[in-house]
């Protein structure tokens, strides 16, 4: 293929990404009735508060991914060092394509083309390697909030507890040993006869040693207490007679049982209001407003940063 007809491919490729992309988005926002309960719902609220507590918000959405993007050049570094500004222009190119593909599939792809070509696929399993840190805090705490709204709402036998604890206490440990010691699952490639030849890829993730993996455990810790405290305050402004406390554990909850879901960003949206609605109505009847409240915070934390990355498509480095 010559060069001209490279650069006009390369160019068709990118447009029809960014046109999926807005078609989906387009889609998906113009018919959610969530959105428009939003809407309704702070009518009545102050204005003050709402603007003060929307801008937050999107303060927080834009420092999420920083961190993220802080994360990604963390994990390069054993691979490619890259610029800062390099590692946001993926991380939000990355949103983008995660927006219409299964499980986010499209975020690796996005963010590894911005690698030197021979260190893309090797980018797959460091990306990896960080997806997994942000589980592991994920299902460790939600663990922990399900453990607790088993005994303060469903009152179970104490021998039955105690036995929920105790497999809690097993799940949040094999996350952590496993997780420290991600070395044991290059290992296990190597025993299966038609990977051990793609050793050279996915033998980077032995290149993490213990103090390197607890930095990008604590990245993604950073980024797991930015979005709660974008629920907090969203539910705060809609809900302000909810007590912090059960808020925060249903929110833990509601992290927990989107992880371990299998789904499509712009689909997203009503598993977790699925979700959240059923949690919620524990601790408050105010079941729509905490509906809104995932899909203005959705509509924020993935939309945005999707509209915003797809200036980025058009870096990307296909050939």
């Amino acid at each position: 293929m010559t060069t001209p007809a490279k650069k006009l491919f390369s160019f068709a490729v990118k447009a029809i990404i960014v046109v999926v992309a807005f078609g989906f988005i387009y889609h998906k926002v113009s018919n959610n009735a969530d959105l428009a309960q939003f809407r309704h719902l702070i009518l009545p609220v102050k204005k003050s508060s709402v603007v003060i507590t929307l801008t937050a918000v999107i303060v927080l959405m834009l420092a999420n991914w920083l961190l993220e993007a802080l994360k990604w050049k963390y994990l390069t570094r054993v691979l490619a060092p890259i610029s800062i500004y390099t590692a946001v222009e993926s991380v939000f190119c990355g949103l983008t394509l995660a927006i219409f593909t299964p499980n986010r599939l499209g975020e690796y792809g996005g963010r590894v083309m911005f690698l030197p070509p021979r260190k893309r696929v090797h980018g797959v399993f460091s990306m990896a390697v960080g997806s997994f840190a942000q589980m592991v805090i994920t299902n460790v705490l939600g663990t922990i909030a399900i453990l607790w709204f088993g005994y303060r709402f469903l009152h179970p036998p104490i021998w039955l507890y105690l036995a929920a604890i105790i497999v809690g206490a097993v799940i949040v440990t094999l996350f952590l040993v496993f997780y420290f010691n991600v070395g044991w699952l290059v290992t296990m490639l190597n025993n299966i006869p038609f990977l051990k030849k793609y050793h050279r890829f996915f033998g980077i993730m032995n290149r993490y040693h213990s103090h390197e993996l607890g930095n990008i455990m604590l990245y993604s810790l950073a980024r797991f207490a930015v979005f709660t405290f974008q629920y907090y305050l969203v539910l705060h402004l809609l809900i302000p007679q909810l007590a912090t406390f059960p808020m925060l554990m249903m929110v833990l909850i509601l992290f927990f049982i989107q992880s371990i879901l299998p789904s499509l960003d712009l689909l997203d949206v009503g598993v977790r209001g699925l979700t959240a609605g059923f949690f919620f109505h524990f601790v408050t009847g105010q079941s729509i407003a905490v509906i809104a409240a995932v899909s203005s915070i959705w509509f924020i934390n993935l939309i945005v940063p999707a509209i915003i990355g797809s200036v980025f498509v058009f870096k990307l480095k296909l050939f």
